[in-house]
């Protein structure tokens, strides 16, 4: 799920671009210090997670996690997203540079609404928070995959059966996503459940 460079018009890359560098200099000083070790196994769960790509026609599918990487970091999940993608397109050239900021939109948006999705309705019990986790990685890949075809879309009808058989091909992705987060999040919750707090409720 990265846009490659020269698909998207320039405005729109530009624009992406900016609001994506606004959105990381929130993040990172919504970033506590204690967070980071936890944003730094996210970081590389999700640069690991988006390697292992399957063809699909014209375009490919992978893992995305931004669903569990919301919930597990909030406010910094799009920084830590933006991270592993800055690194995903040095070291292996996914995506590229001139799509960054589309890329860092595509996934970090749906990571911040899941962030705030598992927080407002994780409960306590260690079977809900897990049920609401699955759901926020199904919700994290759905949105990802509109937002991506949102963007292809902008770069003419030579896109549009390329956006479509996107979404389609990233439904068998939605249900991957939500068993990995439920089982990683119920997992979290019956053994370590303060990782699961939002860092305001844990001091900085």
């Amino acid at each position: 799920m990265h846009i490659s460079d020269g698909v998207l018009p320039t405005a729109v890359a530009v624009g992406c671009y900016g609001l994506s560098a606004a959105l990381a200099v929130w993040s990172a000083r919504r970033s506590r210090s204690r967070e980071l070790p936890k944003l730094a196994v996210m970081t590389a769960a999700f640069f690991v997670a988006s390697l292992v790509h399957v063809p699909f026609g014209p375009t490919s599918v992978h893992l995305i996690i931004p669903g569990l990487t919301g919930a597990l970091l909030g406010p910094s999940a799009f920084l830590s997203i933006g991270l592993g993608l800055l690194l995903q397109c040095l070291l292996f050239q996914f995506g590229g540079l001139t799509a960054l900021g589309a890329n860092a939109l595509m996934m970090g948006l749906p990571a911040l609404a899941c962030g705030w999705f598992f927080q407002a309705f994780k409960g306590v019990p260690p079977l809900r928070q897990s049920i609401v986790g699955g759901l926020a990685g199904a919700l994290g890949t759905v949105l990802a995959a509109l937002v991506l075809a949102g963007l292809l879309m902008t770069g003419g009808e030579d896109f549009a059966g390329v956006a479509k058989i996107a979404l389609l091909a990233h439904v068998p992705v939605i249900l991957i996503e939500a068993l990995v987060s439920g089982f990683t999040v119920g997992f979290l919750a019956r053994v370590k459940p303060e990782l699961l707090k939002p860092a305001y409720l844990r001091g900085a």
